[in-house]
């Protein structure tokens, strides 16, 4: 059985490196975060906070559409080009196919979600120009520069040595070489001086995106459950609904819970995503009093992520035993 889920799953996640999708989703976060500071900076001494709030939610929604274009992809897809019926004649079990199909578009999206993280990181570490005398962080700018260079030459040269798909390979050597360059960046600062207490790397954005992270793979659950039943624009349009009421829980639902039966319902079936974002303790925080988010609050989240993805795959394997797919 574990055998099957890794092999679906690994099939899975290399398919999803490979949709022309995935890439454009990713590149189209990586320049919103390249030109962050410059829309950040129009503020009244709230910039750097801004910068900060426009950065998680550039995470966040490149999060949500890779996720469910991705598991459309892969379930969706395969249902109405029949190929299906090949992968459950082998035999496959159906639970262990939405399992499967769940695991690979998660662990794609996990790495789209480290990529994008790293590019906040710098984008924030950078930070905005408060006057024209502020001097550009040309430590980021050329740590960012080399990483994409490397990228591209050295995907160009496995694509045309070893016919190697580029943008899959682009999106792995990246993930690499990014990890090197925040690791550089963690050390070295804006002099190109060995400083880590000073390296512009704050806890709190780290432990935002993991948070962001939690709610994207209760959005992938969601989006393999209605792909398994659904077309492709049928689970985009739920999935972005449920995204959009999963911010406003507290608000729809939270506040008629105590006396209206439908918003305890409304509050029990959809997720509540605002309890994944941090906005508020970015702008409580100041340079002399940084707002941490504690350990135990990522371990509720994580518990109730998982609570949420299980249950959600729960109703995606019931809903796809009685799918007709020959």
């Amino acid at each position: 059985m574990y055998k099957k889920i890794f092999t679906i799953a690994k099939n899975t996640f290399t398919e999803t490196l490979r949709q022309p999708v995935y890439a454009v989703i990713i590149v189209t976060a990586l320049f919103l975060f390249l030109i962050s500071p410059s829309l950040a900076m129009y503020t009244m001494g709230e910039d750097n906070k801004l910068l900060r709030e426009i950065g998680l939610s550039t995470l966040f929604l490149a999060s949500l559409f890779i996720a469910i274009f991705s598991a459309s992809g892969a379930v969706a897809e395969e249902i109405e080009n029949k190929t299906i019926i090949t992968v459950l004649s082998k035999p496959v079990q159906r639970p262990i196919f939405i399992i499967a199909k769940f695991l690979g578009v998660a662990a794609a999206v996990v790495l789209a979600h480290y990529i994008c993280t790293i590019a906040l990181l710098m984008a924030i570490r950078h930070g905005v120009q408060l006057s024209a005398n502020d001097e550009p962080d040309w430590t980021v700018i050329s740590t960012a520069a080399a990483v994409v260079t490397a990228t591209f030459l050295l995907s160009a040269f496995f694509n045309y040595v070893y016919d190697w798909n580029f943008s899959s390979t682009a999106i792995v050597l990246l993930s690499m070489f990014a990890t090197l360059g925040i690791v550089f960046l963690f050390f070295i600062d804006q002099n190109w001086q060995f400083n880590p207490r000073n390296n512009g790397i704050n806890a709190l954005d780290v432990y935002g995106a993991v948070l962001l992270l939690f709610a994207a793979i209760i959005i992938v659950a969601l989006a393999v459950a209605f792909s398994a039943r659904f077309n492709i624009v049928v689970t985009l349009s739920v999935c972005i609904g449920i995204f959009l009421l999963g911010l406003i829980s507290d608000y729809t639902f939270g506040r008629f819970a105590d006396t209206q039966l439908w918003a305890r319902i409304g509050r029990f079936l959809v997720p509540n995503l605002q309890i994944f974002w941090i906005s508020d303790a970015i702008y409580e925080s100041s340079e002399d009093s940084e707002i941490t988010v504690p350990l135990k609050y990522i371990a509720i989240s994580a518990t109730y992520a998982v609570c949420y993805t299980t249950a959600i795959l729960a109703s995606a394997v019931a809903l796809f035993q009685k799918r007709q797919v020959g």
